[in-house]
C-alpha cells in the first residue's frame, strides 16, 4: 500500500467505481514502456483494477517529484502528491501515449507542487558563467547542495510555467533532455532554450545576492 492511501479514495470516486477489494487488485505492474501505456489506455477506459495497478506503479515517481520541488517536509506535501494522483487520471483520456505513463506523471506532479509553492508565497507576502544548473546538485557529502537546492525552489515561484518545469525536471530531477522534450512534447531546442532562460533567471538571482555566492561556489578561487 501507497504511504498515501487517501488518493485512491479521490481516484476510484472520481472514476465512479467502487474501490475494488484488496484480495482483488493484481500484483505491481513490471512491463515496459509499451505494456504500461496499455495499462493507461485501459484505465483512461474507466477499468477501476487499471486504475489502481497504474497508482501503484506511479506512485513512487510522484512522490519523488513532489518533494523534489517543495521538500520533504513541506506542510502540504500529501495534499500535493494526492492531488497530482488526481491530475494524472483527469488527464489520462488526453494522453496520447508518446511517453511512459510514469513520465507523464511526474511532469504533473511538478506543476501541481509549483502551483501549490506559488499559491503558498502569494498567501505570505554579478552574473558568473560557472553557475551551471546541471552541476549545482552536487554529491551527498556537499554541505551547501541543501542550500542550492532551496535557492532552485524558490526561483521556481518566479519562472515561467514551462521554464519553471524544465529547471525542476532536470535539475531537481535528473532528468535528460530528451525526457523532457518527449514528455513534454516540446523540441528538444525549445527544452534547451526553456532551460537556457531558466540558468540565466538563477545567474540573476545569485548576483542580485551576494550571500548565496558561497553555496554556488561563486568567486572560490582556482586550487
Amino acid at each position: 500500500m501507497t504511504a498515501f492511501p487517501g488518493a485512491w479514495h479521490y481516484t476510484n470516486a472520481m472514476a465512479e467505481h467502487p474501490q475494488p477489494r484488496i484480495s482483488s487488485i493484481p500484483p505491481p505492474f513490471s512491463g515496459g514502456r509499451d505494456e504500461a501505456i496499455a495499462l493507461a489506455r485501459r484505465a483512461a477506459s474507466g477499468d477501476a483494477l487499471a486504475t489502481r495497478q497504474l497508482l501503484e506503479n506511479i506512485a513512487p515517481r510522484v512522490v519523488r517529484a513532489t518533494r523534489a520541488v517543495l521538500g520533504a517536509g513541506h506542510p502540504e506535501a500529501e495534499d500535493a502528491v494526492q492531488l497530482a494522483l488526481i491530475g494524472f487520471i483527469q488527464s489520462l483520456p488526453g494522453f496520447r501515449g508518446e511517453c511512459n505513463p510514469s513520465l507523464f506523471a511526474a511532469r504533473i506532479a511538478v506543476r501541481t507542487a509549483s502551483g501549490i509553492r506559488r499559491r503558498a508565497r502569494a498567501r505570505h507576502e554579478g552574473r558568473d558563467e560557472a553557475v551551471d544548473v546541471d552541476e549545482l546538485a552536487g554529491g551527498r557529502g556537499d554541505p551547501r547542495a541543501a542550500a542550492r537546492r532551496e535557492v532552485v525552489r524558490t526561483l521556481l515561484d518566479d519562472l515561467p510555467e514551462e521554464q519553471g518545469e524544465a529547471l525542476a525536471l532536470r535539475f531537481m530531477l535528473g532528468w535528460s533532455l530528451s525526457e523532457i522534450a518527449e514528455t513534454s512534447g516540446a523540441p528538444l531546442n525549445t527544452v534547451r532554450s526553456r532551460l537556457r532562460l531558466a540558468k540565466e533567471a538563477l545567474r540573476r538571482r545569485v548576483e542580485a545576492d551576494p550571500t548565496l555566492a558561497d553555496h554556488f561556489g561563486i568567486g572560490e578561487e582556482e586550487p
